[in-house]
């Protein structure tokens, strides 16, 4: 298993490529979304302060290892994103359009 240091090392530039900014972690969140009674979603969410974006401050990024290889996610922070578990849901709920969840 990779180190704290290693995956957020892959996490920062996967957000810094997908939202062509600068990005500068500032912590890690752990979320465990429940949905009827089912965790639908748990672990850990990197924040991160951005620099260099027009419009946004923070983000919000992770990644998952479905069988295929490695998914990254960056949810940039705009109403109503405010938070790691906010990011969460919104991805799920992307994926979910896309038949992807």
């Amino acid at each position: 298993m990779a180190s704290e240091a290693e995956y957020i090392g892959r996490v920062k530039p996967a957000l810094e490529h997908l939202h062509n900014c600068g990005a500068v972690h500032r912590e890690t969140v752990s979320v465990h979304e429940v949905f009827r009674g089912q965790t639908v979603w748990k672990g850990d969410v990197e924040v991160f302060d951005l620099t260099g974006h027009p419009k946004a401050k923070r983000a919000y990024g992770w990644s998952e290892k479905p069988p295929n290889g490695e998914r990254f996610f960056a949810v940039l922070e705009f109403s109503p994103i405010k938070s790691a578990l906010d990011a969460v849901r919104a991805s799920i709920v992307a994926d979910a359009k896309k038949g992807k969840r």
